[in-house]
Parts: structure tokens; C-alpha cells; sequence
């Protein structure tokens, strides 16, 4: 596995919100659900949207452009099987909300 890398502090993303992280040159979607943590992949594979702007409702948040659903933790999207975002393990180190990406 990879080192892990940080997305940004744990206490600046309160439950219920989410947020917007770019690391090793990616995008990346960041929620707060119930006090745990979920990362997927940022960029709405509908228009390219920001899925990290997106408004979370239990577990599921819709991209602020075209309003594709997608469920947070397992990436799936809401109505179609076919379509998954990528989703990363989190981990709380030192404050700080951090993923491995996968080699």
C-alpha cells in the first residue's frame, strides 16, 4: 500500500457536510456521515461535477450540477448498477482525514 495522504482536518468538516480535496493530483469527495468518514472519487462521471460540493443526505449526495445520486460509502450510484464512483478506505491519523490509494 501507499503512504497515506492527508485531505484535510478531521474537526473542520462537521456531521452531515462534505468537502472538496485535491491530492496527488486527484479530486477528491469528503463526508462526514454520522462522525464517520468516506472519500470517493470527486468528479461526477455524468458533466464532470464537484461531487465534494454535493448536498449529503443519509449517506447519499447529490452532485450539485445534474443532480446524480450516489451512496458515500459504497460509491454506487442511485439508480444505475453500472455506474460506481471509487471509494477509499479512511483513516484518522494525527487529526487529519487520510486515504491509501490503491497501486
Amino acid at each position: 500500500m501507499s503512504d497515506p495522504i492527508p485531505l484535510l482536518a478531521a474537526d473542520t468538516l462537521p456531521v452531515g457536510e462534505s468537502a472538496e480535496a485535491v491530492a496527488a493530483g486527484q479530486v477528491f469527495a469528503v463526508y462526514n456521515v454520522d462522525g464517520e468518514f468516506r472519500v470517493i472519487d470527486g468528479i461526477c462521471p455524468h458533466a464532470g461535477g464537484p461531487l465534494g460540493k454535493g448536498m449529503l443526505n443519509a449517506g447519499v449526495v447529490t452532485c450539485p450540477w445534474h443532480g446524480w445520486q450516489f451512496d458515500v460509502e459504497s460509491g454506487q450510484h442511485c439508480l444505475n448498477e453500472t455506474i460506481c464512483q471509487q471509494t477509499y478506505a479512511v483513516e484518522i491519523i494525527d487529526g487529519q482525514v487520510c486515504i491509501q490509494l490503491p497501486e
